[in-house]
């Protein structure tokens, strides 16, 4: 049997001096080592050999394996090296389609936000943001609303203490700037606000932007003209608005701001419940009080503020259905815009 092995050894060092690729290589490791290979078949037939050769044929058989694997590891290291020199170009297929790398884009909701910035900047408004978890005073009180106030529960607030909770709107940016500026300012403030609320058109986080301008003889004309040039602007020139009366405690007149539907034009449909038109944003002129509590003369100073959802206005702007959209993280939805 050492004979055999001698044999098999030889032939092996042969058909190894005449491999020049690696499916050659494959083929002579499956003949040397697979499971009906020339090595497992030695191994089965040590059974047979005499307890007193069984230990020197044993060795000699364990000789050829690792004589073999160590041959295999070094022509397989050899001809690859070769593949990596030659460029690979041997498996280049000419017909398979380029790969072409994708650009990612804003979120509509950060496209829709900062298409708005962008036109209150061009009038003349200044950015201003705040901390998104606020005292009870500037989130409710500072702006017209006290503890006991009725007004309170048109916002379903989250309490992160008894004095503090994630703001329910931008407005206590307002309250701020006031604090540390003096009239006539112009400015917007855009960010995430929070309530307790979830369906096809509420999540408990979205974005809003909160308006605000204080100067001498402003009117409710001037907020008049502010909301035609940014209906036009995002929605179109031909988009009639329209102004209905409303109820905001930090403001006094209030109004609900109305555009023409979108979806019909104005003809009626299920998504305006056939009135024809859909509501954008609350608006209205800074009540007294709001002055009083930022130490400004409301016998001197008028002023004009609006806030708007943004989730709310790209639903309108795309025919978007549900808002819950927004935050799925589906590319098939998100790709569209």
């Amino acid at each position: 049997m050492i004979e055999t092995i001698k044999q098999r050894w030889a032939a092996f060092d042969a058909s190894m001096a005449a491999v020049s690729t690696l499916d050659q290589l494959n083929r002579l490791r499956v003949d040397y080592l697979g499971k009906k290979g020339c090595v497992p078949q030695f191994l089965k037939d040590l059974r047979g050999v005499s307890a007193d050769a069984k230990p020197a044929v044993g060795k000699r058989i364990n000789d050829l394996k690792t004589h073999v694997e160590t041959a295999l590891e070094e022509k397989t290291r050899v001809l690859e090296a070769k593949s990596d020199e030659a460029g690979g170009k041997e498996f280049f297929d000419v017909s398979l389609p380029g790969k072409k790398e994708t650009a990612g884009s804003l979120h509509p909701v950060a496209q829709v936000m900062e298409e708005i910035v962008s036109v209150f900047y061009g009038l003349g408004f200044g950015v201003e943001e705040g901390p998104e978890i606020e005292t009870d005073y500037y989130n409710f009180e500072a702006l017209n609303i006290p503890k006991d106030h009725p007004a309170r529960d048109m916002q379903d607030t989250f309490y992160v203490e008894e004095d503090l909770v994630l703001r329910t709107h931008t407005s206590p940016v307002q309250i701020h700037v006031m604090e540390r500026r003096q009239p006539p300012l112009r400015i917007i403030a855009p960010g995430k606000v929070y309530r307790h609320d979830s369906d096809v058109t509420h999540t408990p986080m979205f974005h809003q932007i909160e308006g605000l301008m204080v100067d001498e003889n402003v009117s409710f004309s001037n907020l008049k003209g502010i909301m035609d040039v940014f209906v036009h602007r995002v929605f179109g020139e031909r988009t009639k608005l329209r102004f209905r009366p409303s109820f905001f405690p930090f403001t006094c007149p209030s109004a609900e701001v109305d555009i023409q539907c979108v979806m019909c034009l104005g003809k009626g449909c299920r998504v305006c419940s056939n009135t024809g038109w859909l509501e954008i944003l609350g608006a209205g002129m800074v009540d007294p009080a709001v002055f009083r509590s930022v130490n400004y003369d409301p016998e001197k100073w008028t002023g004009l503020a609006f806030g708007l959802g943004i989730e709310r206005v790209a639903m309108l702007k795309y025919g978007i259905n549900d808002i819950r959209l927004f935050f799925e993280n589906d590319l098939r939805f998100l790709k569209q815009f």
